[in-house]
């Protein structure tokens, strides 16, 4: 499915086709007379009558040619809200076999400048498909002119396009099988991100052994594939400060390693690169932009394959910070991944936070299901600062606790830790605490466990199925509100 926009100033014709009014909770038409003609206003006047009108929006169908959708406003949306209604419409929408649109901003009653904008936004995001693969594609196409006064800024047009090109860039990295997809080529397609103006560095397994990144280097040894360490760096302040720094976990597949997973729950493994590409998504939509704070981005490529050489139960690292990990279980591999990246990115970079997300348990299923991803944090700051954003654009986030009583599960005989919680329980908030350890000069930290989150078989509000892209929206509505 694509969608084609355009937008004028004219105001919308009465002759207009598949007309699309803004009216208000009620479902006033009285203002919309000099839009419509004396017998469809009388028409769609007297069926208002007969109808239910709890519900959002409705189409008339005035002859075979002509339809008219009316869409109600209520006073106190917010701005997911009106991307919800977007996301409505376009469901109204498309499987019809009309093709064209007018949508009249002039009706709108609204407030919210930006209305048309986030209308649009989650029209967008929820028409996105991942079709790649299929040998027969819809090449259907939608065409909404927006007429009217109300039409976005060329600015804010930019802004929400580079924010729909991120989160669409992110869900097609996870959207790719792990045959494709793979480590090698992974880092091949990031490298290619220079000519959005990011600055990329990619360590190899060459370069990653010099620095003594044994965590990550260790999961990836049961592959043919390389592992790689890569950052991704967006200057844009006009200082020299320090940057924000994002982490992402990239395991492009996940057998388990010897902790084998089951079969029924491995086929999903594909998209336990999700927390990486999220951060992929944010630079490149930041980088797009042209985003007045300096960021990198640091995201862990491996695959964790069962092999001769693949990492056993019982072997213990030496990591990047220097401190030992027993690895107890070789499916527990995403933190060792994250532990690595999340030293380097605070002795490197010395950023004024760093946020790392990752699909890391399946604990945080059982806890929060697909509602909320979990929050952990050493910072109430930030993590306030993650909770609003994530309220603001609906990706919704619950606070985890961290604790020292939580911390000592994750003491080994063996080694200076380990890499599971043998007592059992608290699956999420050990992992978290097994994170924390890296964090090595108390810089403000919060980890982003998306497990429930990064893909959904069912659809949601703003997707139809598939890759969320989440965390792109969420973190660059934290950097719009609090640092820009």
């Amino acid at each position: 499915m694509s969608i084609k926009i355009k937008y004028t100033n004219k105001t919308t014709s009465k002759l207009t086709y598949n007309l699309v009014l803004f009216v208000d909770e009620k479902f006033s038409i009285s203002n919309l007379k000099k839009y419509l003609s004396n017998t469809e206003f009388s028409y769609i006047n007297d069926l208002l009558k007969t109808i239910d009108l709890k519900k959002k929006m409705f189409l008339f169908e005035i002859n075979s040619k002509k339809k008219i959708i009316l869409i109600s406003i209520k006073k106190d949306l917010k701005n997911f809200d009106i991307e919800n209604l977007g996301a409505e419409f376009y469901g109204r929408v498309n499987h019809r076999k009309d093709r064209e649109y007018f949508v009249n901003s002039d009706t709108l009653t609204h407030k919210n400048g930006n209305f048309i904008s986030h209308f649009l936004h989650g029209l967008k995001l929820k028409s996105y498909s991942f079709n790649k693969y299929k040998t027969k594609k819809e090449k259907r196409l939608i065409s909404l002119n927006v007429s009217g006064n109300k039409k976005p800024s060329n600015q804010n047009q930019l802004k929400f396009k580079a924010l729909e090109e991120g989160t669409f860039y992110a869900r097609d990295l996870v959207s790719e099988p792990g045959n494709i997809l793979h480590p090698d080529e992974y880092a091949k397609r990031l490298n290619s991100l220079r000519k959005d103006g990011l600055k990329v560095n990619i360590y190899d397994k060459k370069k990653l052994k010099k620095l003594g990144m044994n965590a990550l280097l260790g999961v990836g040894m049961g592959s043919t594939r390389g592992s790689y360490l890569i950052t991704m760096e967006w200057n844009g302040a006009k200082n020299n400060s320090n940057p924000l720094a994002f982490v992402g976990k990239g395991v492009t597949f996940d057998t388990g390693g010897y902790s084998l997973k089951p079969a029924r729950f491995m086929e999903d493994m594909t998209y336990d690169m999700a927390g990486s590409a999220a951060v992929v998504g944010l630079m490149k939509n930041l980088a797009t932009r042209k985003a007045k704070i300096n960021a990198v981005g640091v995201v862990g490529l491996v695959e964790n394959m069962v092999s001769g050489d693949a990492q056993r139960p019982g072997d213990i690292v030496k990591s990047y910070s220097g401190k030992t990990i027993e690895v107890l279980n070789t499916d527990a591999e995403g933190r060792l991944v994250l532990a690595d990246a999340l030293t380097f990115t605070e002795k490197k970079f010395k950023p004024k936070f760093i946020i790392d997300l990752a699909t890391l348990t399946g604990a945080i299923i059982v806890s929060l299901g697909s509602e909320y991803a979990g929050l952990f944090s050493n910072d109430d700051k930030l993590s306030k600062q993650i909770l609003a954003a994530g309220n603001e654009v609906e990706e919704k986030l619950w606070r985890m606790p961290l604790h020292k009583n939580y911390d000592k599960l994750m003491n080994s005989k063996n080694a200076d830790m380990q890499n599971i919680n043998y007592v059992g329980g608290a699956g999420s908030t050990t992992a978290a605490q097994f994170l924390q350890r890296f964090i090595l000069n108390k810089t403000p930290w919060a980890h982003l466990d998306i497990a429930g989150m990064a893909f959904s078989k069912y659809g949601g509000a703003l997707n139809s199925g598939g890759a969320t892209g989440f965390g792109v929206r969420l973190l660059n509505q934290l950097i719009e509100e609090n640092y820009e």
